[in-house]
């Protein structure tokens, strides 16, 4: 599948805009970590472009979330370790992260509703106005970005990445699309 396919695919799926721009986020923090492990940057795009394709239909449900998606995707003939990557970013279902590109997926998803939250609460609303230790800080205050699951997040050591690591890595993927993202 092309990314002109995917996101015409993701069109058809996702009615909130923001949903969308999350999921434009977690595809260019994908490519980037892609790059950073040499890995396909096209696939690890595709599987974060993708990953809540389901999310409009399941977001009452989490228990159905990311399983209707990964077999959609599935369906779709979309390769087994995409489908499992994105069928396992979902903890609620409790399987194993065996790859790579599942512990980077999972990790990635939360951490860019981090750092989008950092950028909106500068006067500038850019993601050129904050940088990591800016976001290291807000990352240990509770109270902030509350819907980015500090735990899920703190499982880029799985990967190796320390938390500045991780978040270097996910700014500079996000910074790349700022103005996709209107950030």
């Amino acid at each position: 599948m092309t990314r002109e396919e995917a996101l015409s695919l993701l069109k058809e799926n996702l009615e909130n805009k923001n949903l969308f721009k999350h999921c434009l986020a977690v595809e260019a923090v994908m490519r980037e970590m892609a790059e950073h492990f040499g890995e396909d940057q096209e696939k690890w795009g595709l599987a974060g472009l993708l990953h809540d394709i389901d999310y409009d239909r399941t977001k009452d449900d989490p228990e159905r979330h990311s399983l209707e998606g990964a077999k959609l995707l599935e369906e779709k003939g979309l390769p087994e370790d995409i489908v499992y990557a994105v069928k396992v970013h979902n903890h609620i279902h409790g399987l194993p992260r065996k790859s790579t590109l599942d512990k980077a997926l999972y990790c990635t998803d939360p951490v860019t509703g981090l750092i989008v939250a950092g950028a909106l609460i500068k006067k500038e609303k850019s993601l050129s106005a904050i940088d990591v230790p800016f976001l290291v800080k807000r990352f240990g205050e509770k109270a902030f970005a509350r819907g980015a699951n500090r735990e899920t997040i703190m499982a880029c050591s799985e990967l190796g990445l320390s938390l500045e690591e991780f978040l270097t890595i996910g700014l500079k993927g996000m910074q790349k699309i700022s103005a996709e993202m209107g950030l």
